[in-house]
């Protein structure tokens, strides 16, 4: 566990310091998210934050080379297909940060840093359907390719209120790491070092040593570079663990053991996942694009019934935690206690979201704030 908090905090603090500085060089270059109807702020804000986020990880992931313990997760080559693809997919986003590429174009950035993970191993080697199935290679890896893609997509698609898809991103981490971690330890015999869990601790100290510039207001967005990437890293801890786990690892239970392997994820990343379906599906039945944006989103929601910008992503995280950690203690805890504290904890999200917009006085318009975090009079 001390290799892991030591990455964690490496993670944490390289981003943290570099954010500053990556601030200033995206005012300098003219890095801005300009104003545009669908959005919650007022002025332009400068954008490029996950260049800091990949230096964090790339520092991390340094460090764990050079400890005894870690360092036989490298053997594989597998994290640095991670860190490669990881690269490849921030230099898109941080070029479309700059200089607004197209959708296709970004779309081809996704699906080369995706093949760069799934070639150097971080791919679905079999489907834990009650059994190890293994399919065909080459359906594997469309398979991976498509899972990467699609979660980039989807944490892009919830990064809309200060603060938000990094803490999201942050809470799934986290459960990933817990739910790694233990299983790897139960394994015969026990190995608790596995690239899962080292990206899932890594990634963790990217979106916590991020969040104090980003939370509302925010004096820097990810932008584009940021969401890309946290939207890998979180696909490829998802597929170090889930293409690679024995559903008798997770529970002795058969119908547990066919269920968990693929409910643990989905529960996980539920929130930025049905977002993305949920937008997809929304703008066919328009007859639009995909990929053209509209201001129906999950956060756009909660700030129509009546929440204010800090409640609505505080609220976002509370079902995020409560989602992902539920599914994480039906394999640790008993049955019964898991299931009865999921639904306590469903049930208070469920009455804060739609008590809480009552007490908001009438007619109260959300604060706004400059790039300079002061408070304007709109």
């Amino acid at each position: 566990m001390r290799e892991y908090l030591f990455v964690f905090l490496v993670a944490l603090a390289t981003t943290y310091v570099l954010v500053p500085l990556m601030r200033t060089i995206a005012v300098r270059v003219g890095a801005f998210t300009e104003v545009r109807e669908r959005d919650v702020h007022v002025v332009p804000i400068p954008r490029l934050g996950g260049v800091a986020m990949f230096f964090g990880y790339a520092a991390a992931t340094l460090a764990a080379s050079r400890m005894p313990f870690l360092r036989q997760v490298f053997e594989t080559g597998e994290l640095i297909g991670i860190l490669v693809g990881a690269a490849v997919v921030c230099l898109v986003g941080a070029i479309d940060d700059v200089k607004e590429l197209d959708a296709l174009t970004k779309l081809g950035g996704q699906l080369v840093a995706a093949a760069i993970i799934a070639f150097a191993g971080v791919q679905f080697f079999s489907l834990p359907l009650g059994t190890v199935t293994v399919l065909p290679a080459p359906l594997l890896v469309l398979l991976t390719i498509f899972v990467v893609v699609l979660c980039i997509n989807a944490v892009n698609f919830i990064d809309g209120l200060d603060g938000l898809a990094a803490g999201l991103v942050a809470i799934a981490a986290g459960a990933f790491f817990i739910y790694s971690y233990l299983i790897s330890g139960s394994y015969d015999p026990p190995n608790v070092f596995s690239s899962a869990t080292f990206v899932s601790a890594a990634l963790a100290g990217c979106c916590l040593g991020f969040l104090p510039h980003n939370v509302f207001p925010a004096k820097l967005f990810m932008g584009d570079s940021g969401a890309l990437l946290l939207g890998l890293l979180l696909a490829a801890a998802t597929i170090s663990n889930v293409g690679q786990i024995n559903p008798d690892q997770v529970s002795a239970n058969a119908l547990a053991a066919t269920v968990l392997p693929l409910l643990i994820p989905i529960s996980i990343m539920l929130l930025p996942l049905l977002d993305v379906v949920w937008a997809v599906a929304r703008r066919t039945a328009r007859g639009q694009r995909p990929w053209d944006a509209d201001s129906q989103h999950l956060h756009h929601r909660m700030l129509q019934i009546g929440h204010g910008h800090r409640r609505a992503v505080l609220l976002l995280w509370l079902w995020a935690a409560v989602v992902a950690l539920g599914a994480v203690s039906l394999v640790f805890l008993p049955l019964l206690v898991a299931g009865i504290g999921g639904v306590v904890m469903l049930v208070v999200a469920a009455v804060l979201t739609i008590w809480l917009p009552r007490f908001s006085r009438p007619g109260h318009r959300p604060k706004t704030y400059d790039t300079q975090g002061q408070r304007l009079d709109v």
